[in-house]
């Protein structure tokens, strides 16, 4: 490049910064492509100098003043994309000085003009964002100048990669500048992808005025309670770092996190209305791909959902007709919701995946440079700096790209929990019947997060292969085709990991059937638990559910093992593929140098990771698959479409309510034959769903008459309203309903009330209107029931009404009915659970009085009413035998000339827990009640829980785990002391440290690219054959210890497995037994869910969750004890930085455990409402459907599904708060130790063997006390799980087990009851609800029962089997104390037919007998006797199921079958408690005839249903307030004029 003159001009000083001829200094092409001086100086430095002029004229654009909306997602791409840009042309400065290149003034001319460009131009990017572009995508000018730089990009590519290819990739600086090149374009990529996203970020910024007034049109109705909504309007280092959620952490730390309340709002993006909003409108457009009427349909939307918050989110049906579900498929509507966000973030993985392997590349030359002597300093120095910053960014990358993913997640989970519960509210009765409450229950629970879990573990599926082919491609660098070799056993073992993951998923799929079968079973339990304790069941149900846990732990265990066999086989893999690669090396005539074992085990570790991952990510994408398969099914339900049901043709008659022409019905589904399942509370008096069914209904009814609906048990008069409110499929015929559009005021026999106060559950969601509301409740006989209850209508009622009594429970859904205040009442025997008097009142001042003027159907039993009614209509097996007026229909209904004293109270039930007297917001409050109770373990785990796991485990096996994970770890930290003193004593022979073989299971949890280490370039040492024989040594030491780890890995796998199985055995033993000995008083007053958690959530992460955790946390501790020692052994200089690095980790990490585990009892907490809301609006479907109150309960659901996303997004922001804190003392750690090494090679005082193994430990030690912080919390986390089931195992109330006297088999033999001074009190505090009653029952004697409503008449059974004991006084049969007596041998000496006829989902059999004691013949007469012979035969005989519990029969027909289990029995003393309640009086005049002849020697105690049915007892005991008033023969007392008796009798009379 010689200079021809002395003069220095343009062309000299162009020649000399392009190093070019000076003939021609300005090459346009060179070497088959454009010159790097065009290229640098015009397409590169240029470019963006015009970029930094025209970026810093933006940059003084005028700011608001105001700024409400929240910022678009595409300025934060562009932003994040424009630092690192900067951040990249700086690194490639610092490369292009090391390398000293000919052409050095042209690389430092472009790369500072980029940084300059680039610095400038992440200004002008903040500046515009406070300015009126903020919600616009910015100036045009700037993307076009960007496009313009890709030229530039591209010819630079181009040229890197021929160098790459002309040197080979020992240039090691070269493929690095390569790298940040590719870098460099993805971020371009990126920046002009932040161009695509909409400028609109929520609703609220599409209704801003104008740019300069950004002031809400219409002012959100959302409550923020003045709580602070995280993360939007923060700065970018606050998002960067999560500063905006330190006071959140802060106030955890004090405690002070309690309520779902205390933490932050959702950002408004994340709000689960916005969420719905956006996920309905694609929803929409995949209805629509050609966007056929939209802008009208959206408009729409927008009104309903900002004016009144009626919009509910999944509605194409209702809005596309002629449109079907199946058109729309769940994953292509997710894909259009959160597709290109989610893609995108993938771009983030990238970068900070080719990041982190610049990190291993500078570190090989930083070991290169301690080995080398005389090195210069500038090389140490510029190999740290590189390694700070491409460590630094690849952590802040990582971070930011798993908190995104996490939010682009929990939207997703939004959007489709409230599809599911949309469409629960929608589909058709019938083909909802397919599926049981529990399945339907899990799609919203377990199948949603199995999909959403797809959303973390997706970009894994390309990443994990991307790591094998890189790693696969240094290994080829290093061996040549000998790598095939090892890496064939490898590939041979993908089958074999093909076939544990197959069989792990074969295994889960058995283990999650029994699982279902066992908490299905359990919830039977829990709901008949009443049931099961007066017939002295608990032993034969522990026995099932001990079976059906038997069945889910052998495949539990055959999991465990599968997984030890994982476990194992990682830990062996290494060694192998690394001794079968060394021998395939050899044979193909090479030289084994040390540096090739280094090299070769450090690259066959990286490829351990993506093969044994893959087979797991692949198995999360199936599980994900199956479960969108299953509520794709779900969604794809038949809808009611009621326009299509109901004939749209208005009637001839104009007054006609109700017209029916010809209508058939029937419970299946028309397209299904094979459904025989129905809907959960609509078949009262239906028969068996296999027949059953209504045809050829002819019926007009007139508006406002009343029409009485009568008819034998099962007739189908249930069914009848069924059809009318649209829930059965209708067959044939035309039904018309006038004014269906205002809903009906539906009652229906099974009365479901709401978990809420009296008020709320009348109310409805309806304004109180004080007035009507008390008529209602008076109407309704409610007062006096209101005055007994401690809190009056703001007193709570448990789940399914559990603290009221039956009466109180069918007045209270009644008045719910009433308070509706609409056209059409559909009445379902609302009479047949309240005594004479009360029934009285409800015919004349409810149905006769407030609702005199409205149309009102009742169905019922109680034929002295009938004649009150306009029209009366006779059914007998769904057909409508007769319609008249009542003295022509009456005539065909045999009546007997009786009256009802039914009087259904319990009084215990009626009472409910002091604790709930005072409800002030209601619908909060009483979920923030059972908070308080499930949060009363506050703060920190007590050493108990650890030791109640430990206990569980076994001592011994314990003991035996923690030994053969301490001589694991042993033996992995000596095999690596041995190759540091392996290289120190072969230094002569020039090779050089490369890596240490990686801990398989640290590995297995969290091996990163920063364990590499690569040797320098081989310098081609020769080996002595004397040398091979001491290679030969050190190899053979090497894997006698590799093969003892791999040993002790196994033993510590197997023994954790089965100490894991263990556990899990001895803890759900432990709660069950401890759940059914509780007393009734534990179950009235605890939530069904909550005890249902403890069997399902809870054991589950004691079978699964807590021993993955434990077995990590483990050995991250072991792992850390381990690397502390052999560091500070080798490098004493690392505890410089190590101890103050150490405290702000200790503080760090307390600081976040407390919020973190407060957070996480939080979301627990607030996801129980939103299932438990989920089954309560399964269970009442009907009445809210028929009453029009979906959206309602749409909007309920939301409010509670963004309380727990709140929980859930605060929790997974916590976490990536520790994260992003972690990464960067790494960072310092990591940088620490390379400058510690540059010094300590100045000073030459440097063993090589020792600082490269100090140093690889220092690296991996990062991320080990990450692990470590978080296996922590999480096992903290999982041992709560214990901590709940330790609760229920030892802390709740049992009845006492306990006998002092044992008594003979034949005991009682006479029958003879005493009740001597009896006292009881349900709680202290309460009123006695038997107040010394003293009275004696001969043996063989029949006693009637009666008494108003809370006189003491079901307490007196309670005491009796003692599901309550006695506060004063005593029992005695026979003269014995029943005190004194064990509870089983008294309850089994008892027979009792209860008042709710409780039935589980098994066979007629099992039901009836389910010990099995009495032979088919004697099950067939109990049946006949109780008129249930041929319905029994119908459904198929003992052996055919009676449903879910016992919806197959109709609830007359259910008691029926709890009679004939009496009529079974040989007790000498027979309790009976209102056992005919919904039966016609001609089947309980049947029924009373076969219970005098089949006990009339033995003792019978009967609480009257019918006052006929007791008047030929031996004598009637009546009851009130607790005492006895009157007891002797009716006889007797009907002479007596002050009879109290005699005044119930004319009471009933005077009604007939």
């Amino acid at each position: 490049m010689g200079r021809n003159t002395g003069v220095f001009g343009p062309a000299e000083f162009i020649s000399e910064l392009c190093h070019t001829n000076v003939d021609r200094p300005f090459p346009l092409w060179q070497n088959g492509t454009i010159s790097p001086c065009v290229n640098q100086l015009l397409l590169g430095s240029l470019l963006h100098a015009a970029i930094a002029i025209i970026s810093a004229c933006y940059i003084s654009v005028p700011r608001l003043s105001h700024i409400v909306s929240s910022l678009p997602i595409g300025w934060g791409f562009r932003t994040a994309s424009t630092v690192l840009l900067a951040l990249l042309f700086l690194g490639d400065l610092v490369l292009v000085f090391e390398l000293q290149a000919p052409d050095i003034y042209l690389d430092v001319l472009a790369d500072g003009c980029g940084i300059l460009a680039w610095m400038v131009h992440f200004g002008a990017v903040l500046a515009l964002q406070r300015t009126v572009y903020r919600r616009t995508r910015g100036p045009a000018v700037l993307p076009v100048l960007l496009i313009l730089s890709i030229p530039n990009l591209v010819f630079t590519l181009t040229a890197y990669i021929q160098e790459v290819n002309h040197f080979g990739v020992s240039e090691h600086l070269q493929v690095v500048r390569l790298a940040l090149t590719v870098t460099r374009a993805a971020l371009v990529l990126v920046y002009l992808l932040g161009y695509i996203f909409p400028c609109y970020r929520t609703q609220r910024d599409l209704l801003s005025c104008n740019a300069e007034d950004v002031a809400p049109l219409i002012v959100s109705f959302e409550p923020d309670g003045g709580v602070t909504v995280a993360e939007d309007g923060c700065s970018w280092l606050s998002r960067l770092l999560y500063l905006w959620l330190n006071p959140l952490l802060t106030r955890g730390k004090h405690g002070e996190l309690e309520r779902p309340c205390d933490v932050f709002q959702l950002p408004h993006r994340l709000r689960t209305k916005a969420v719905n909003l956006r996920f309905y409108q694609c929803w929409q457009k995949c209805v629509h791909p050609r966007g056929q009427e939209k802008p009208e349909r959206l408009d729409r939307l927008s009104r309903g959902n900002l004016q009144d918050h009626s919009w509910s989110e999944a509605e194409p049906e209702r809005i596309c007709e002629g449109v079907t579900q199946h058109d729309v498929k769940l994953l292509q509507v997710l894909h259009k919701a959160f597709g290109l966000r989610y893609y995108l973030l993938g771009v983030l993985k990238l970068v900070a995946s080719m990041l982190a392997f610049a990190g291993p590349l500078l570190l090989g030359e930083l070991v290169g440079f301690m080995e080398t002597e005389g090195a210069p300093l500038s090389k140490g120095v510029w190999c740290t700096v590189g390694l700070f910053s491409s460590t630094f960014l690849a952590a802040l990358l990582r971070n930011v790209f798993v908190y995104e993913v996490s939010k682009v997640a929990l939207e997703a989970r939004a959007a489709v929990i409230s599809t599911i519960y949309s469409k629960a509210l929608k589909v058709s009765g019938s083909a909802l019947a397919r599926f049981n409450m529990g399945e339907v229950v899990n799609f919203m629970s377990t199948d949603t997060d199995r999909v959403v879990n797809f959303f973390n573990s997706f970009h894994e599926v390309w990443s994990l292969p991307f790591q094998f082919v890189l790693a696969l491609y240094l290994l080829y660098l290093q061996v040549g085709v000998a790598f095939l070799g090892g890496v064939g056993v490898a590939v041979l073992l993908v089958p074999l990991n093909k076939v544990l993951a197959s069989r792990i998923l074969e295994n889960n799929k058995h283990m999650l059937l029994h699982k279902d079968g066992r908490v299905k079973l359990m919830t039977e339990i829990l709901f008949g638990i009443r049931v099961l304790k007066y017939y002295n069941w608990e032993e034969h149900f522990t026995q099932k559910i001990a079976e059906a846990r038997k069945k889910e732990l052998h495949h539990l265990k055959i999991l465990k093992y599968l997984d030890a066999v994982c476990v194992y086989t990682w830990a062996a893999l290494p060694v192998v593929i690394s001794i079968l690669t060394f021998i395939t090396y050899v044979l193909l005539g090479n030289n084994l140098t040390a540096a090739r074992v280094f090299s070769t085990l450090a690259l066959v570790g990286m490829l351990i990771l993506p093969l044994n991952a893959f087979p797991w990510v692949l198995n999360g994408t199936l599980e994900a698959k199956v479960s969108l398969d299953r509520i794709q099914r779900f969604l794809t339900l038949q809808d009611q479409d009621l326009t299509v049901y109901y004939t749209q043709v208005c009637p001839e008659d104009p007054l006609s309510a109700v017209q029916m022409d010809q209508a058939s019905f029937s419970w299946k589904q028309s397209e299904d034959p094979d459904s025989v399942s129905v809907p959960h509370d609509k078949t009262e008096d239906g028969s068996p769903a296999r027949s059953f069914y209504l045809h050829a209904l002819n019926l007009s009814i007139k508006r406002g008459s009343l029409v009485a609906v009568v008819g034998k048990v099962g007739c189908g008069k249930s069914s009848l309203l069924a059809a009318i409110t649209g829930e059965l499929t209708r067959c044939g015929g035309e039904v018309s309903v006038q004014g269906r559009e205002q809903g009906f005021g539906l009652a229906v026999q099974e009365p479901w009330i709401q978990h809420a106060t009296v008020q709320d559950n009348i109310l409805f969601g309806r304004d109180l209107d004080s007035m009507f509301y008390q008529a209602v409740i008076e109407a309704c006989a409610l007062a006096d029931d209101l005055n007994i209850l401690p809190g009056g209508d703001q007193t709570e009622v448990g789940e399914n009404g559990v603290t009221l009594s039956g009466g109180q429970k069918s007045r209270l859904a009644l008045a719910r009915a009433v308070y509706m205040d609409k056209e059409i009442y559909l009445l379902d025997d609302p009479l047949a659970a309240v005594d004479a008097d009360v029934a009285h009142h409800l015919m004349e001042k409810c149905i006769l009085g407030i609702l005199k003027n409205k149309t009102r159907i009742l169905c019922t039993h109680r034929i002295e009413f009938v004649d009150k009614a306009d029209v009366v209509v006779l059914m007998d097996n769904g057909m409508i035998v007769k319609t008249g007026t009542p003295n022509e229909v009456l005539s065909l209904v045999k009546t007997p000339k009786d009256s009802k004293n039914n009087s259904n109270a319990k009084e215990k039930d009626a009472i409910v827990r002091e604790e709930e007297e005072e409800v002030n917001e209601p619908e909060l409050e009483s979920e923030l009640k059972m908070f308080g109770e499930e949060q009363k373990q506050m703060g920190k785990l007590s050493w108990a829980v650890y030791c109640s796991y430990w206990r569980a485990v076994g001592g011994c096996l314990a003991v035996a785990v923690l030994l053969s994970l301490f001589l694991m770890q042993v033996t992995k930290n000596v095999s690596d002391w041995w190759l540091s003193h392996w290289i120190s004593h072969m230094k002569d022979n020039t090779t050089e440290l490369v890596s240490l073989s990686a801990d398989p299971l640290f590995t297995l949890a969290f091996l990163s690219p920063e364990r590499l280490i690569f040797h320098a370039p081989d310098r081609g040492s020769q080996t002595s054959g004397n040398m091979s024989s001491e290679l030969k040594f050190y190899m053979t030491v090497y894997g006698s210890l590799a093969g003892a780890n791999t040993v002790f890995t196994a033993a510590r796998a197997f023994l954790f497995a089965y100490g894991a199985i263990c556990a899990a055995t001895v803890v759900h033993k432990r709660l069950l037994s401890s759940v059914l000995k509780a007393t009734m008083t534990f179950f009235d007053t605890t939530p069904l869910g909550r005890i249902l958690n403890r069997f399902s959530s809870d054991i589950n992460c004691v079978d699964d969750s807590l021993p993955f955790v434990l077995n990590i946390l483990l050995a991250n501790v072991f792992g850390l004890l381990g690397m502390l020692i052999v560091m500070t052994y080798g490098l004493p200089w690392v505890l410089l930085p190590l101890v103050p690095l150490g405290v702000l980790y200790y503080q760090t990490q307390c600081f976040y455990r407390h919020s973190s585990r407060e957070l996480k009892r939080l979301c627990s907490l607030t996801l129980s409402p939103v299932y438990s809301h989920f089954s309560e609006t399964l269970s009442g479907l009907s009445t809210v459907r028929a009453s029009g109150h979906t959206t309602r309960f749409e909007e309920e659901n939301e409010r509670r599904l963004e309380q727990n996303q709140r929980c859930l997004f605060n929790s997974n922001a916590a976490m990536q708060w520790l994260d992003i804190r972690l990464q960067m003392i790494g960072v310092t750690v990591v940088t620490g130790i390379s400058v510690i090494a540059v010094i300590q090679h100045q000073l030459k005082s440097i063993d090589p063997g020792l600082v490269g193994l100090s140093l690889s430990y220092a690296l991996s030690i990062t991320n080990l006390l990450s692990g470590l912080i978080f296996s922590f919390a999480q096992t903290e986390m999982q041992l709560v799980s214990i901590e709940r089931t330790e609760e229920y195992s030892t802390n709740i109330p049992q009845e006492p087990q306990h006998a002092s006297i044992e008594v003979l088999d034949s005991w009682p033999e006479k029958g003879r009851v005493e009740f001597v001074g009896a006292v009881l009190a349900y709680r202290p505090g309460l009123p006695n609800a038997l107040d010394g009653v003293s009275l004696e029952v001969l043996p063989g004697e029949s006693v009637g029962i009666v008494g108003r409503t809370g006189s003491g008449k079901s307490s007196l059974f309670l005491a009796l089997f003692r599901m309550v004991e006695l506060n004063q006084g005593q029992i005695l049969l026979d003269g014995i104390d029943i005190s004194s007596v064990r509870l089983s041998n008294l309850r089994s000496k008892l027979a009792i037919i209860p008042q709710d006829p409780f039935l589980f989902s098994s066979s007629v059999r099992e039901n009836l007998d389910p010990h099995g004691h009495h032979p088919d013949f004697q099950l067939l007469e109990a049946l006949e006797q109780c008129h249930l012979g041929d319905v029994v035969q119908r459904m198929g005989g003992l052996d055919s199921e009676v449903g879910e519990r016992g919806k197959s029969l109709s609830v007359g027909q259910r008691q029926l079958l709890c009679l004939a289990r009496a009529l079974l029995t040989e007790a000498n003393i027979l309790c009976i408690d209102e056992a005919t309640a919904s039966v016609d009086q001609k089947t309980d005049m049947l029924l009373q005839k076969t219970i005098r002849e089949k006990f009339k020697d033995k003792t019978v105690l009967t609480i009257a249903h019918r006052l006929n049915t007791i008047m030929d007892s031996d004598r009637v005991l009546v009851m009130h307030a607790g005492k006895v008033v009157e007891f002797d023969s009716p006889a007797a007392l009907c002479q007596r004029e002050d009879s109290v008796f005699q005044k119930l009798l004319r009471g009933g009379e005077e009604h007939v």
